[in-house]
């Protein structure tokens, strides 16, 4: 029996280092069709973020950077909006902010606004808006998401005897 879970554990490591290294990590994702790129300051400070002034909706726009992520398992991860001044950037409006993650890979961080007032409108460059959305890419090293994995599984293989070697104890002590 335990051949079977040791064996069962390196196949399922194997798979992991796989994932991990063989699917090539994405690049910065396409914006949604007929959106204009934001090159107000606070929008290009640095090359991992992104605005864009669109007329898309929110399933909308989830759903266009969902096919861009597509080819692994994702995570959709909802966050309250006022989490968008930690994660985004620090005077950020919103009014939702999501998460696509591959699993100790990258993410990719929507920030929403979709104005409730008329004093909100969007307008930029003469053209009306229906929301700003602003995407922010968090890239993984290689190196690093391996070495964290790596460590994890070492760890979870102690655990686990630890666990079994206790088990088989304490029912020896109970009989």
């Amino acid at each position: 029996m335990r051949k079977f879970f040791t064996a069962s554990y390196l196949v399922f490591s194997l798979g992991l280092i796989i994932y991990l290294v063989v699917y090539p990590g994405i690049k910065f994702p396409d914006p949604p069709p007929n959106s204009t790129l934001s090159v107000e300051p606070g929008d290009s400070e640095t090359p991992y973020r992104r605005a864009y002034f669109t007329d898309y909706n929110r399933s909308e726009v989830i759903e266009h950077y969902r096919k861009q992520f597509d080819y692994l398992p994702i995570l959709r991860l909802n966050y309250p909006p006022e989490d968008a001044q930690t994660i985004i950037r620090d005077r950020t409006r919103s009014v939702y902010l999501e998460e696509l993650t591959h699993p100790f890979r990258e993410s990719i961080f929507i920030n929403g606004f979709i104005p409730s007032s008329a004093k909100d409108d969007i307008w930029y460059k003469g053209r009306h808006y229906e929301q700003k959305i602003t995407v922010r890419f968090v890239p993984s090293m290689i190196v690093r998401r391996i070495l964290i994995n790596v460590i994890t599984l070492v760890l979870g293989w102690m655990i686990v005897n630890e666990w079994v070697y206790f088990v088989k104890n304490s029912l020896w002590i109970f009989r």
